[in-house]
């Protein structure tokens, strides 16, 4: 029996079960950096200085 064959169907067999995961972390940090990225600029508009009140000081 052919070693090398084995082998080569282990190896395929490994590299497909390996695609889909690899697959969907790339998906996931994906949608993770959008949503972080809107979180961001979301936190950015809040804390812009024409929505914060002004603030009176005693002048002495």
């Amino acid at each position: 029996m052919n070693h090398q064959n084995e082998y080569f169907h282990l190896t395929t067999i490994g590299l497909s079960l390996a695609t889909l995961p690899l697959l969907a972390g790339l998906v996931i940090m994906k949608t993770m950096n959008q949503d972080l990225q809107a979180w961001g600029e979301e936190s950015e508009e809040i804390f812009r200085g024409d929505r914060l009140p002004l603030l009176k000081f005693p002048h002495d």
